[in-house]
């Protein structure tokens, strides 16, 4: 029996908002997580504010664990130091760098463009702020009542994502437990990323389950078509708009996009990739910095001389002035260019001009490479291409004549046989788990994996 209480103050019946609080005692609790609300998690009769306006109990907290960067995960941040949070704050050694910009990105945004009180806010962040070691135990308590114990293990997610071991030993009642926090997991074909190696146990196991009803290509499919949608640009003077995410997915594209044009010869030496986001040339800096967390194959090209983040076809777009340039120059010209632009669903940013400027011509495409929320524009331009449909994207309805096409194994989550993986490659199997950050679905369709990948053993499964 456990004698944990997981509460969920976000990320448990939605996709984003993951904000997880573990329990030990009702004096002494653990969160995992602080994310922002997007899509349809967002509730349509609170402004941002309220919704994120961290009310629940941090007096108890001992600890904050970060999983990974995105601003799903850490966006409530500002938030949860608003409220007086002043504990520490845990995460992977390539997080600790990464979390800043994302941060300073999410206060111009949501709070305030005041440089003062975002230096401010930073300089709080950069107190509490406590980088792990992947593969070893960090003690949060040891008294006579208690010991809890945090252990990152990589997640390959994006870099520096991590799952959470927790220990708990309730030494007066002489109770163990074993818990498991997924973060969100990667894919298994990332070239940026090591695949995650499952624990060899756990009592409790909290997973994600965005992809939890689906399965990815494999990684030779998605490289073939990406080469065909930029072969269509090619042959017909169009861009390719990518929205994605400025960490992770933009640099896995990078890297696959340098190696297609080493290989594709004088056609492919005319193709201009732009990245049109000054934070995603910010984290390209940071990746490459931090090259000794990239799996062999990336390190092995780094020795061969080749650069996949840094490459002569290679355009990074700064100013809101070059960003306007940049579209008015591919709107006009027939020249072919792959765009690679915040934000990944299409909630803002300056993917938004683009597509209100190509949507509506057949020689441009989009490509979505990521997981569209529901309720999100992105979503919406999927659905509504298939009945060539119109999306309003800034207050203006525009009609889809562009080719829109989605390449799922581009998802930097596990798809459903990876997250059964997951469980089924531990020595011991949890005997509760907990089905979050998924919608309704997805986790329905992970539950019944999981209830099958069970059969006669015992389990409780939650949320599926």
């Amino acid at each position: 029996m456990e004698f944990t209480t997981i509460v969920h103050h976000g990320g448990a019946q939605g996709v984003t908002g993951s904000c997880h609080q573990l329990y030990a005692t009702p004096e002494c609790s653990l969160l995992v997580d602080c994310g922002l609300f997007q899509g349809r998690d967002v509730a349509p009769q609170l402004d941002s504010l309220t919704q994120h306006r961290v009310e629940f109990d941090i007096a108890s907290l001992v600890g904050l664990v970060i999983t990974h960067v995105h601003i799903d995960h850490v966006g409530r941040l500002p938030y949860l130091l608003a409220a007086g949070y002043r504990g520490p704050i845990f995460c992977s050694q390539p997080s600790a760098q990464l979390l800043f910009p994302v941060i300073e990105d999410a206060l111009r945004v949501g709070f305030t463009r005041d440089a003062e009180l975002i230096g401010q806010f930073s300089n709080q962040l950069e107190q509490q702020l406590v980088p792990l070691r992947y593969g070893r135990w960090h003690t949060l308590v040891d008294d006579k009542e208690l010991r809890l114990r945090i252990r990152l293990e990589r997640a390959g997610h994006i870099l520096g994502s991590a799952y959470v071991k927790v220990d708990l030993h309730a030494r007066r009642l002489n109770r163990r437990e074993r818990l498991v926090f997924s973060g969100d997991l990667g894919a298994r074909c990332s070239p940026l990323m090591t695949a995650p190696r499952s624990p060899h146990r756990a009592d409790t196991l909290v997973l994600e389950a965005t992809y939890g009803d689906r399965r990815h290509t494999q990684r030779e499919q998605r490289t073939a078509q990406l080469r065909e949608s930029v072969e269509h640009a090619l042959a017909n003077g169009g861009t390719v708009v990518v929205p994605a995410f400025s960490i992770g997915r933009t640099q896995e594209l990078l890297y696959e996009l340098e190696d297609l044009i080493e290989q594709g010869g004088e056609p492919w030496r005319r193709l201009e990739v732009i990245v049109d986001s000054p934070l995603a040339a910010r984290f390209n800096r940071i990746y490459r910095r931090l090259r000794d967390f990239w799996p062999a194959e990336a390190r092995k090209r780094l020795r061969r001389g080749r650069h996949p983040l840094s490459f002569a076809n290679l355009v990074t777009v700064d100013s809101h002035a070059e960003h306007l340039q940049t579209v008015d120059y591919l709107v006009r010209t027939l020249r072919p260019a792959v765009v690679i632009a915040a934000s990944g669903m299409i909630t803002g940013g300056r993917v938004v001009s683009y597509l209100r400027a190509m949507l509506g011509e057949e020689r441009h495409q989009v490509l979505f490479v990521g997981y569209q929320a529901e309720g999100t524009p992105g979503r919406e331009i999927q659905r509504q291409a298939e009945c060539s449909g119109m999306v309003e994207l800034a207050g203006e309805r525009i009609p889809i004549r562009a080719r829109v096409r989605t390449i799922s194994g581009y998802s930097a989550h596990a798809d459903q046989t990876e997250l059964l993986g997951f469980v089924k490659r531990m020595k011991r199997w949890p005997r509760r788990i907990i089905l979050v950050h998924g919608e309704q679905a997805a986790r329905r369709a992970l539950g019944e994996g999981l209830a099958q990948l069970y059969a006669r053993r015992p389990v409780q499964i939650v949320g599926g």
